[in-house]
């Protein structure tokens, strides 16, 4: 899976996207690619992760590389705790205060930088959500209800009955998107469908209230070439089926985990994705952290079998993220920086969402102070 605009939502049906709006969008994420190498302050990015866990490998290979890749060639980057989106299917959150700090804890160890990206959370900026109340009178019920996301999103609660809250999630996310007026995106191509609703939004608010004028732009989808894994137990990597290798975990917890992953009777290794998904998944990850082509991994694996590979992998795995977990054990020793690190994008994304509804108000003719 990878959605980098909010991490950790359910996938859909790739058919949901013709291919022409995939060639569409691929050609212009070339194109925006090049821009950025040339001058990347004409961008500025929005993405996020739902504070359901501590992040993990897949998170880290599928977009938040990616993440602290685009803040380093100097895009101006919004990260949001989408701390708000974890009740659209969720009813216990009393652990929330610690899986935001986790998730923050994280993105400071792995490379986001507090003096170039913003992070902030959903509930800390009311000026934020209060653009729902206009938005959600640009779309209509059935165009909410045949949004991919919302579909998926729906089907993973078991039948459920929806709330408002989750049939509204993409008005929502559009809010997220345009409060700071991002004009990029990082998205998976299943995100795409969600990203033309925001900018079906930008438009319509642009047309009905403000006359014509560009009060938000429509933001550009980026498909970067980010890296899917599965879980170690051959299926999607999630949190909840504890198959991940967290960030946060130790060497020998990497270890363990890894022991349990499930390759195939086969003892010679070789990089074969359809026949063998279990044995490629692994050797993408080593590859992939490592630099180095899983073709040339597996024929120095040989007839090592599953365990030669596992232990290969350990090592790459451990070896890569050993200066991002000596950098988490020292921000977990330092609760009150971190603390302070989130209440100063709070603050940063308070003062441009404040901005941006005055800005709605005036369009809309609602400012009534002299």
């Amino acid at each position: 899976m990878t959605t980098e605009l909010f991490d950790d939502a359910p996938d859909f049906e790739p058919s949901a996207i013709s291919d022409r709006s995939l060639v569409t969008a691929q050609n212009r994420s070339r194109e925006i690619e090049e821009q950025i190498a040339v001058d990347p302050s004409q961008f500025r990015v929005l993405t996020g992760d739902r504070p359901t866990g501590r992040l993990h490998l897949g998170h880290y290979l599928g977009t938040l590389s990616n993440r602290v890749r685009l803040q380093d060639l100097g895009v101006e980057t919004m990260v949001l705790v989408a701390d708000y989106q974890v009740i659209t299917d969720r009813d216990d959150i009393s652990s929330i205060t610690e899986r935001v700090r986790e998730v923050v804890t994280d993105y400071l160890a792995l490379g986001i930088d507090p003096s170039r990206s913003t992070i902030f959370a959903h509930s800390a900026v009311p000026a934020l959500n209060q653009l729902m109340l206009p938005f959600l009178s640009l779309v209509t019920d059935s165009e909410l209800r045949r949004n991919p996301t919302v579909k998926a999103e729906h089907e993973a609660t078991g039948g459920r009955p929806m709330s408002g809250l989750l049939l509204t999630y993409p008005v929502h996310q559009a809010a997220d998107i345009l409060f700071c007026k991002a004009n990029l995106v990082p998205v998976g191509k299943d995100q795409l469908p969600h990203l033309e609703q925001t900018r079906v939004v930008a438009r319509r608010f642009n047309e009905r209230y403000a006359g014509g004028r560009q009060v938000f732009p429509s933001p550009d989808a980026l498909l970067s070439e980010t890296v899917n894994v599965l879980g170690l137990d051959g299926q999607k990597m999630s949190k909840s089926k504890g198959n991940t290798i967290d960030l946060a975990m130790t060497e020998d917890e990497t270890a363990k985990q890894l022991k349990r992953a499930v390759t195939d009777s086969d003892r010679h290794i070789t990089y074969d994705p359809e026949g063998r998904p279990e044995v490629a998944n692994l050797l993408v990850i080593a590859a992939t952290l490592s630099g180095r082509d899983p073709v040339d991994i597996a024929s120095e694996i040989g007839d090592g079998g599953g365990g030669g590979l596992k232990t290969l992998v350990t090592e790459v795995v451990n070896e890569h993220l050993r200066p991002i977990r000596e950098r988490r054990r020292e921000l977990e020793a330092d609760p009150g920086f971190v603390a302070g690190v989130l209440a100063e994008g709070n603050a940063r994304a308070t003062e441009i969402a404040d901005a941006t509804l005055t800005e709605v108000r005036e369009a809309m003719g609602m400012v009534y102070t002299p």
